[in-house]
Parts: structure tokens; sequence; C-alpha cells
């Protein structure tokens, strides 16, 4: 682990660090939630903010590794500081929300309104400038890299584009669920609806692509051809959750009495 942790800070010094800030982020929320019962649509409000400082996290240190394979440093320097810029922005925003026991995302008061367009105009921002570097690693050839592992690292990043401007469907909504109001009985921690469609599970299962496919790329797949059909079977599972949700339907459905 050390000697991991040493290679992912010598590739992007500055999203290792980062990704450490949000980590303390995720153990100060779910302190937070032991301290607080602030809540926010029948949940403790700390459990938002610690899933976005842990998917931010996870980010961070994926885009680290994935992106020195471009030998591209002025370019991934700039990156790295919108990365830095936006989420620092969005997870601090949240935070506070949550602090207030109010609504971060889809929040109707004017200030609300505001910030929440602000957030997702830089979230689309950074998220089109991810999908540059995904046409990089479709254009270029990388001779030191295993040709499965290339192609797990090409589809991981063009998926997580997909499925993260997918997220504005749920911005024009106004809402995540289908077929209901936002809240009610969810799966545990994630909250994802068991009673009605809920639109967070593709958009997570999507843009998580980022770590899987890279993952099975290297460790798994021996053969291009099993990572791009291996790909191919993930895309159309979530794209049918997506759709699953669109139909009201939940992912998991608890039947309780």
């Amino acid at each position: 682990m050390t000697r991991l942790l040493k290679e992912l800070r010598n590739r992007n010094r500055a999203l290792y660090y980062f990704g450490w800030l949000n980590l303390v982020g995720v153990l100060v929320c779910v302190a937070m939630m032991q301290l607080s019962d602030i809540q926010v649509l029948g949940i403790n409000a700390w459990i938002k903010p610690a899933k976005f400082f842990f998917s931010t996290w996870v980010f961070v240190w994926s885009m680290g590794w994935l992106l020195a394979y471009l030998g591209e440093p002025r370019k991934i320097n700039w990156y790295n500081w919108m990365v830095i810029l936006v989420f620092s922005f969005e997870n601090l925003y949240i935070l506070y929300r949550a602090s207030r026991g109010e609504l971060s995302h889809f929040n109707t008061t004017a200030s609300g309104s505001i910030l929440f367009g602000l957030m997702g105009a830089a979230i689309t921002v950074l998220t089109v400038w991810t999908g540059y570097f995904a046409y990089l690693f479709f254009h270029r050839e990388f001779p030191l890299l295993k040709r499965h592992y290339l192609w797990g690292i090409r589809f991981g990043l063009l998926f997580f584009v997909i499925f993260a401007i997918g997220g504005h469907v749920m911005a024009g909504l106004q809402q995540h669920t289908i077929g209901g109001l936002d809240g009610g009985a969810g799966l545990p921690f994630l909250n994802w609806s068991t009673q009605h469609g809920d639109l967070r599970a593709a958009h997570f299962l999507g843009m998580h692509s980022l770590q899987l496919l890279p993952l099975m790329g290297r460790y798994i797949s021996r053969r291009s051809i099993v990572t791009v059909l291996l790909s191919i079977v993930y895309f159309l599972l979530v794209t049918a959750v997506f759709i699953q949700a669109l139909s009201s339907k939940p992912l998991i459905e608890f039947y309780l009495g």
C-alpha cells in the first residue's frame, strides 16, 4: 500500500493531496453522523456530503493515476486546478447546506437555485474537459501499456463522461426520483429508493466505470476483445438500470410485512 501511495504521489502530487483532504472530509462527516441528529428528507444530513467527499476522493486519485500516461504536464496541471476548484466549491456547498438541514440539490430558494446552477455549470465544464482526455486516450497509441488495459482506460473514461452528462436529466426534472417524491424508504447509506425509480443508481454505476473498467482490463482481462466485450456488457447493464428508473421501478425493491 505504501508503494502504491508513493507512486500515486509521484504521478500527480496535486490530486494526491487533494484526495487526502476529501478523505478527511469523509471522516468528519461520519463523525458528525454520530454527533448530529439534523435530517434532510428523512435521513441524517451528513450522509450526503460523506458520499460526495468519498466519490471525489476516488475520482481524483483515479484521474491522477491515469492522466500520468498521457505525458502532458501543462495540460494536466490546468486540469488539476479545475478539479480542485470545482469539487471544493461543490463539496463545501453541500456540507454547508447539510449543517443547516437544507437541500443542496434542487433547492428552490433564490440563493439555492443560483448556487446549484453554478455548480452544474462547473461540473459540465469539468466533464467536457475529462471527455477531451478520453479523446486523447482513444486517439493515441501507448506502446508501454498492455492493450487490454488501455481499452479499459478508454471505456472507463468514455462511460464516465456519458453518465456524468446523464446527471442533467435529474437537474432538468429537479429531482432524482421517478414515480414519487424524493425521500422515503431507500437502500442503507446509498438511499436509492426502494419504492420508486431512482436515477442516482445509473448515475453512480456509470460514473464509477472510471475505476471498474481499467481495473478489469488490467487484472482480469488478458485480451483486448475481452475488455471491449465486457465494457459493452457493462454499458448495457447500466443503461438498463437507467431505463428501469425511468419506468418508475426501483433497482432493488423491499417488501415489508
